[in-house]
């Protein structure tokens, strides 16, 4: 059996640059030298193999069954949720449904800094609470397509909109789990998000406009940014502080588009933007029943992921009578042949959740989406999967290596070896404590990953300097909700979404200034309140 070791070279702070290596190496292949996202990630990954296996010692057969982890990961359940609910999104377009939700759209505004409020900010956080996983990004980035957006700018646009959403998405799951593997109370985390992130999301409405269409976009769309920063914030803050965290995004999300959708209605911009001063598209009108049936796709979608989080249903595939269909996979080279530095042992599981996945649950609103819209048939449908596959082949190619590189890094120790290393600081810990999660997202492109990775450290840590655990498992989360911005899958999701695929470092130049930007005010911002609290 191989142990980790946390400092495999002697010196914490050499071990932890060296540990960095393939993230710095992947980043500056991508932002200064300009090479896709697959390219830059394949040599980041040879770098990740050498430093696991010549740094710290990583038995090869170890390096092959982590790299196998997060391969198989890739493909079921990640890839498995992302071509199927862009399978849904393209039925709809096929179907003339997205004609009519366009529509509804512009009736609501055609200026196009109202509609990434509407669109990405509002309805992308009501689809990152119900699915997460990249589908919020995916769909709302090829619906800005579609209302006459650049790609590149509803890209980057869906990316930024995610901030506001991403620590609560798939019902909570990423807070709920930094509870569990702490022993803090939910209710205890879940309020010390509302301190933490509530000021960051105020602002993310704000950024969005500004991205659009500068200072000037602010000056004349304030009063409609105003209003969905506070309805939507003030609807996630109360939803954690009273709730929990499962309902924080749908509730806040849905709250959002009603505010965009009321204040349009008594007020409008002196002028109408639209992006590199393009037309405004004629209105046309429809009826209520065709907007409410152009977009049914979507609430079938909500009602069938809100149906598979139930505790029942998820009893049901796991340990009940449909529980044959999950399938446990114990990955060879790790289970039993790691030990990790703190003397557990490593018990690696990849679990082949053929009816209980989230795919599964989007298959079927597909699959009840395409029984009521005769507008399509079979060949059609199929004809619309494999054009998804093809779309986001290099998506996935890049989501896969991305996932490789991590379970590498996390099965080496590598990824310890950081977090330790900036744990070490002492008392300023808690201003770079939101960078230990922004490493766990940007390697792991999840906040629940991250959480897992990282949350006990930040624990030990808070408990080390004497200053309130929650607080920096809150910062743990919100600096890894920043990372999502320019984590490699997100990147690699919102890139296939909008049919530039290969253009990843492009897409990365233009969002990490967001995202490094957002991440400085939470640093600093952690290092206040523990200072008052």
């Amino acid at each position: 059996m191989w142990t980790q070791t946390i400092d495999p070279l002697g010196n914490l702070a050499l071990s932890a640059l060296v540990a960095a290596l393939p993230i710095i190496v992947f980043l500056l292949l991508m932002v200064v030298f300009k090479l896709s996202g697959v390219i830059s990630g394949l040599i980041a990954l040879a770098v990740e193999v050498a430093v696991a296996l010549f740094a710290y010692g990583m038995p090869a057969t170890a390096v092959g069954g982590a790299g196998l982890s997060g391969l198989l990961t890739a493909l079921w359940p990640i890839a498995y949720i992302i071509v199927m609910a862009v399978w849904l999104y393209r039925l709809a377009v096929l179907s003339g449904r997205f004609d009519v939700i366009r529509d509804s759209i512009g009736a609501i505004s055609a200026d196009q800094r109202i509609q990434v409020l509407l669109i990405s900010f509002s309805f992308g956080a009501f689809l990152e609470g119900v699915a997460g996983f990249g589908v919020p990004i995916a769909i709302c980035a090829a619906l800005l397509v579609q209302l006459g957006f650049a790609p590149m700018r509803a890209a980057v646009l869906s990316l930024i909109a995610n901030v506001g959403a991403g620590a609560y998405g798939a019902i909570g799951i990423p807070v709920l789990v930094g509870a569990q593997v702490t022993g803090l109370e939910v209710t205890e985390l879940s309020r010390a998000m509302v301190i933490m992130l509530q000021p960051l999301t105020l602002l993310v409405p704000f950024l969005l406009v500004i991205v659009m269409d500068g200072l000037r976009g602010l000056r004349e769309t304030w009063p409609i940014a105003l209003a969905v920063s506070l309805v939507f914030s003030g609807v996630q803050a109360g939803v954690l502080w009273f709730l929990g965290p499962e309902l924080a995004d749908i509730a806040a999300g849905l709250a959002g588009m009603v505010a965009v959708f009321a204040v349009s209605r008594a007020w409008s911009p002196r002028h109408v933007y639209r992006e590199g001063d393009a037309p405004v598209p004629e209105a046309t009108h429809h009826s209520f029943n065709e907007v409410v049936v152009a977009w049914s796709p979507f609430y079938i979608l909500s009602s069938f992921i809100l149906l598979w989080s139930l505790p029942p249903v998820k009893e049901l595939f796991t340990t009940g009578a449909l529980g044959f269909t999950t399938i446990p996979v114990l990955l060879p080279g790790l289970t039993g042949q790691i030990a990790r530095a703190d003397g557990s042992v490593v018990e690696a599981t990849w679990n082949l959740s053929l009816l209980g996945a989230t795919g599964t649950a989007i298959l079927l609103s597909v699959i009840v989406s395409f029984l009521t819209t005769p507008q399509v048939n079979l060949r059609q449908l199929l004809d619309e999967l494999v054009g998804t596959v093809k779309s986001l082949g290099g998506a996935i190619i890049l989501i896969a290596v991305i996932l490789v590189l991590a379970n590498i890094a996390n099965h080496s120790g590598g990824s310890a070896t950081m977090g330790s290393a900036l744990a070490a600081v002492g008392p300023i810990f808690p201003l770079i404590a939101p960078i230990i999660g922004w490493i766990g997202v940007f390697l792991t492109g999840s906040v629940v990953n991250n959480n897992t990775l990282f949350a006990p450290l930040q624990q030990a840590t808070a408990q080390g300097i004497g200053v309130d655990s929650a607080v920096l498992v809150g910062a743990n989360t919100a600096g890894g909700t920043t990372a999502k911005v320019i984590s490699p899958q997100s990147i690699a999701i919102a890139a296939g979404a909008v049919g530039l695929s290969g253009r990843e470092g492009e897409i990365t130049r233009k969002a990490i200034g967001p995202s490094l930007g957002m991440l400085a005010v939470i640093c600093v911002w952690t290092l206040v309140l523990t200072l008052v609290v």
